[in-house]
């Protein structure tokens, strides 16, 4: 983060510099294709990470609350990053401008969960020469947050959640998610009327999060073309999948298979004239991808609350815990 002053310094020269004439020249905009091919790897493994983190633990049982029931609960989150997902490859092939400094001709970078960099990079502008460092990440093995999460049982089986946490600083980046979840039971369609505590049940889920995340950085100013200070990366994920659960006295264990769909959106903040065309230009980063999910826990019940953990595979590994009141 405190090297994308450079980047977009550089991408505010080459576009906001010569909006005047209303074009890039050739050199400038192959510049600019390449600092947004670092970006790309910079900033995607950090995007993929919002379809685990913003849909888990929705619900944590196939059971339909009771009509008006309310669950309010607690959850703690916790995102493990592989290690493969802390850097990627470059290739001096891989930039029509850019070369990789020290005469070599790869390097390995860090992602947006990577830690420091001495990689260099060099190019040429107009005949002047100019270099800057690889992209540094925030350097964690997991991102760990809370949220709180509030839910009522509806008439026919079905149960509406809704989530919410305001902007939090976490390992030297502000999140924020909000969201709303509905399920509905399945099992009372299934043969005759099921009125036992353990049952085997089964619903469906739908639901829709808003991720957020903003990496704020050094003010650096262009005199009279531009000032930046942040960037922020958006996701709107939606998700649907089965569960299914099943209780053996206090002890009661899930399962859920499902597809999450993320929307990613990235803008910089700041101010100046050539703003709004570097963002124009980064929003070429905007991308959107499903990904399939699944989810294992289990629950453990007492007099007048429950504990839950639910663990989600895929490309990362999400860790829930919750600690729920029933009203």
């Amino acid at each position: 983060m405190k090297n994308f002053k450079i980047i977009m310094l550089l991408l505010a020269v080459f576009n906001g510099g010569m909006a005047h004439a209303q074009s890039v020249p050739a050199e400038g905009q192959e510049i600019i294709d390449d600092l947004l091919f670092i970006a790309d790897g910079f900033a995607t493994p950090a995007a993929e990470s919002a379809a685990y983190q913003a849909t888990a633990s929705w619900f944590t049982s196939a059971k339909a609350l009771e009509p008006w029931k309310v669950d309010v609960s607690l959850h703690a989150n916790a995102l493990f990053v592989p290690s493969s997902k802390k850097e990627f490859t470059i290739n001096n092939n891989d930039f029509s401008n850019l070369t990789i400094a020290g005469g070599g001709n790869g390097a390995v970078v860090p992602t947006a969960f990577g830690s420091d960099s001495d990689v260099m990079f060099n190019g040429n502008f107009l005949g002047q020469e100019f270099a800057f460092q690889a992209i540094e990440g925030i350097d964690t093995g997991a991102l760990m947050y809370p949220f709180a999460q509030v839910s009522v049982g509806l008439p026919l089986g079905f149960q509406l959640g809704v989530r919410a946490l305001p902007a939090l600083e976490v390992s030297g980046s502000e999140f924020s998610t909000y969201g709303v979840g509905l399920k509905h039971n399945l099992s009372q369609y299934f043969g005759r009327r099921r009125t036992r505590d353990d049952d085997l049940e089964v619903a469906a889920i739908v639901a829709y999060d808003i991720f957020d995340v903003k990496y704020e950085f050094e003010q650096i100013s262009v005199p009279n073309l531009l000032n930046l200070n942040l960037i922020d990366v958006s996701s709107g994920v939606w998700m649907a999948e089965v569960m299914a659960s099943k209780k053996y006295e206090n002890f009661e264990i899930f399962g859920a298979l499902g597809i999450a769909q993320s929307d990613f959106e990235y803008e910089f903040g700041g101010s100046g004239l050539a703003l709004n065309l570097v963002n124009d230009e980064i929003s070429r980063l905007n991308d959107s991808q499903a990904q399939f999910k699944g989810d294992i826990g289990f629950n453990l019940y007492f007099n007048s609350f429950k504990v839950s953990t639910m663990a989600t595979a895929g490309k990362y590994v999400n860790l829930n815990v919750g600690l729920h009141f029933i009203l």
